[in-house]
Parts: C-alpha cells; structure tokens; sequence
C-alpha cells in the first residue's frame, strides 16, 4: 500500500526522503537502464554564484524537484517567425497542479526565463527542467522556484526558438519522456520515472534508502566493505 495519498504527499516524501542515486539503482534493478537525463542538466541554483541573488533565511526550494512530466517540443528557426514563440503561451496556459515543465529541441537561446518561472508558478507547476539555456538568472532564483537547466546565455527566443508541440512524446539524449511521467530531480542529475511503474519504484527506492542508512551505521562501526556487501547486498 503506498505510503502517500494525493500527489503532494508523493512529492514532499520524495524530496524529503529519497535522492537520484537510489531511485536510478532501483530503475537500474528493473532493467531501465538509461533513464538518467545529461548530466549537464542541474539546478540553476547549483550552476551560478547564487548567494548573491538568494534571500537565505527562506526555506530553499530551488535544489530539488518533482512531478509529473508536461513535455514540450521546440525547434530553432532561422528567420522570423510567422508566429513568435509558436505554441509556448499555449503549453504555458495549459499548465497543471503538480506539473513539470519539461522541454528540449532548441539550443540556441534560452528556453526559459522570468515570466515563464511566474507563469508557472501561478499555474500550480512544480518545476522546470531544460534541455537547453535559461535567463534572467536573478529574477528566476529569486522566485525560490525549481529551475534546472544546461546554464545560463541571455540570448532571447522569440526570433530563434518555437514550441510545435506539448504533451508529446519526446527524446533527450536517447532518454524518451512521456507526458505524466515522474520526473525527480536534485543535485546528482534528473530522472524519469515511467507512469506505470511509480509506485513500485518509490516504495522500493524508500525501502533502499533506509537499507543504506543501515549500512553507513555499519561501516561506521568498524565493517568492512566486503561484509556490509555481503551482509546487506547494498553497497
């Protein structure tokens, strides 16, 4: 029976509880071998000198992230076109409780920015994930909102970049996103969980992370890493 009621619950168990790394060898054990997206993909708050634009006294919510995939398509265009951004107010609007936008297709100018961490973030998303650039690096941390992205390069969409498609299937670096996936993320790397298997995984990636919480004791009191290996089967 899972341990959750509603997907808040989920998230904030997630975020509290569990970190890439286990929930990956869990997926590993499963035979979903490559559902790791590229490593450069990591919190925006990890990628700049953020202390610098970061009110510390707040809890920080920029380090980890999850929810259900809300993908989205672009392509870079090469002349100005017919209809700037092409369908990103649209994917924006349409934006869910509980959603993480999630988008890849363009790389020659930032996928994300300001008002679209606003937009967002009045949507009821729970994040943003970007094969790709993001700007407007102050404005966005300062929303204290997750933002994971390639780095930072102000260089604006409108003439570069359009969304052709929303709620799609689609493919970063070999890795296919669903739409309604469950996409976790912290400072080790973003993953995606197929819909189909969420719950089986969480449960088990809980089940590990009290197992190593186990087996760190262990070492801690003098274990070797053969027997804890061997005693544990968790290493």
């Amino acid at each position: 029976m899972a341990q959750w009621n509603d997907d808040k619950e989920l998230f904030d168990l997630m975020k509290e509880k569990l970190y890439t790394p286990v929930v990956g060898d869990i997926l590993d054990q499963m035979g979903y071998k490559h559902q790791f997206l590229p490593a450069a993909i990591r919190p925006l708050e990890a990628l700049v000198p953020a202390d610098a634009f970061i009110d510390r006294s707040q809890p920080d919510n920029r380090l980890k992230l999850a929810g259900y995939a809300c993908t989205v398509l672009e392509n870079d265009v090469f002349d100005s076109p017919k209809k700037p951004f092409g369908y990103l107010t649209e994917a924006l609007d349409q934006l869910r409780q509980g959603d993480i936008y999630i988008a890849t297709g363009a790389h020659h100018s930032a996928l994300w920015g300001e008002l679209l961490t606003a937009t967002a973030k009045a949507r009821g998303a729970v994040g943003a994930v970007l094969d790709g650039y993001s700007r407007d690096t102050p404005q966005v941390l300062s929303q204290n909102w997750p933002v994971f992205s390639c780095g930072c390069y102000a260089q604006d969409s409108s003439v570069r970049t359009q969304v052709v498609d929303y709620r799609c299937r689609i493919e970063i670096e070999g890795v296919t996103v669903m739409s309604g996936d469950l996409i976790f993320g912290d400072v080790d790397g973003v993953l995606v969980i197929p819909a189909e298997h969420i719950e089986y995984v969480i449960e088990k990636a809980l089940e590990k992370a009290r197992g190593e919480k186990n087996v760190r004791k262990a070492i801690e009191k003098g274990m070797s890493a053969t027997e804890a290996f061997a005693t544990f089967g968790i290493l």
